[in-house]
């Protein structure tokens, strides 16, 4: 920018000097610094992201190396956290892990190629964009220059051939009459001259300034346009690796929760193993079930035999005295556990009566009966008291599930079945 037009500057700023206006052309130049405020704090944003990935990865790597070191030899499921990526592959995912680095890396090289990197390519044009409106600015200014100094020697012009036209008193005191038109033709080349510099000047400056200004105005319109499906793309692209990412890692973290809950699992069982061998055969059988090393999955019992349904004997004449006194004492025989179910359930109208104590299935059980209960893992079952002891078999139990209790307030569902199939809580 030369003198001229840093004056010419100042003066537009004092309103003493034309300046041209071009409310249009700044609007854009407005939504072109939004623009660019806009995708620079996205990728400011997105580098952070990536930054938080990495850190995770770091956090997460350390939190595995806790677990495997604290991790002893005897408890449950040792070989397989050990041998996690042996179990990955060998249900089938994707990726091949020795813990979840694979995981982990593949993510984030992922968002780095596919959303900053379209970022990136999408900021990359801007510089020289901005750079241009800055000469567009500049230029403008040249143009106006440029069209000032025109002007003024268009006025100039007029005046000096007015006075050309008219008689120059003292020149012609001075001079004889052939040097007075010598004179005049020499002011008139000079003005001449001036006049045509100030024109070839002042179409180049316009022709340098409508280049930019028609390039400008047709770029930066498509360059606004484009920063919804620059956005769309980006967002888009995370979302779609981060629901793949945490789809996969959930399969990690579903497999070592199994892991941890048959640990758990396992420990109960050894501690009620003690008191179950006091129950009998059945829950001896229930102790040689779940006695298992703490290096495998507790194994499926087998329900205890039930044995055939007891024929009922025809009255024998020789019994009588016997059966009037069994008769006499049963009431008071039979209503023994009831009064003990009174007794443990206290006052409480939320349980149904024979009520004895609550266990939880830790094994499915299909039953072979209309007098059995079906149980699922993690059913919980209300025991009740047999109305007659006779009829308890050993190794299996009277149950009424509590998710029907508390539906329907009646006991029609209950049920045998197996002890060593439940554990008591």
């Amino acid at each position: 920018m030369n003198g001229s037009s840093w004056s010419l500057q100042v003066l537009q700023k004092l309103g003493k000097a034309d300046e041209t206006r071009d409310a249009a052309f700044e609007e854009l130049v407005t939504n072109f610094n939004k623009q660019t405020a806009e995708g620079t704090k996205l990728q400011r944003d997105l580098k952070a992201y990536l930054s938080a990935v990495k850190l995770m990865h770091e956090a997460s790597r350390r939190l595995q190396d806790c677990l495997a070191d604290m991790y002893e030899p005897d408890w449950f499921g040792k070989e397989e956290m050990d041998s996690l990526a042996e179990e990955m592959i060998e249900k089938e995912l994707d990726f091949n892990l020795e813990d979840t680095d694979t995981l982990w890396l593949d993510y984030h090289q992922n968002i780095t190629d596919k959303s900053l990197l379209c970022v990136d390519t999408y900021l990359a044009q801007f510089p020289d964009i901005k750079a241009r409106i800055a000469k567009r600015e500049r230029k403008l200014v040249d143009f106006d220059s440029a069209r000032h100094h025109f002007g003024s020697l268009q006025k100039g012009k007029k005046k000096d051939e007015a006075k050309i036209a008219k008689p120059a008193v003292l020149l012609e005191m001075a001079a004889p009459s052939w040097a007075q038109g010598l004179i005049s033709a020499h002011q008139v080349a000079q003005t001449n001259l001036s006049y045509n510099q100030a024109e070839e000047e002042l179409g180049r400056a316009q022709k340098i300034f409508e280049e930019l200004n028609v390039e400008l105005q047709d770029e930066l319109p498509a360059l606004w346009e484009s920063r919804v499906g620059v956005y769309v793309g980006t967002f888009q692209s995370l979302a779609g690796h981060q629901e793949k990412f945490h789809k996969d890692l959930s399969k990690l973290s579903q497999n070592l929760n199994d892991i941890m809950s048959k640990m758990e699992e396992q420990r109960q069982l050894k501690n009620d193993a003690p008191a179950a061998s006091k129950k009998g055969d059945g829950a001896k059988s229930e102790e040689a079930n779940h006695s298992e090393s703490a290096g495998s999955a507790p194994k499926k019992p087998g329900p205890p035999s039930r044995p055939p349904s007891r024929p009922t004997p025809s009255p024998d004449p020789k019994q009588q005295t016997g059966l009037l006194e069994d008769e006499a004492l049963g009431p008071l025989t039979n209503t023994a556990p009831q009064l003990q179910s009174s007794v443990t359930n206290g006052s409480s109208g939320d349980l149904p009566p024979g009520f004895l104590y609550k266990v939880k299935a830790v094994h499915e059980y299909t039953a072979t009966d209309n007098d059995e209960l079906e149980l699922n893992i993690g059913d919980m079952v209300l025991v009740l008291a047999f109305d007659n002891p006779d009829e308890q078999d050993d190794g299996w139990l009277l149950g009424l599930k509590e998710s029907h209790w508390l539906q329907k307030k009646d006991i029609s569902a209950k049920g045998v079945f197996p002890e060593n199939f439940t554990q008591k809580v």
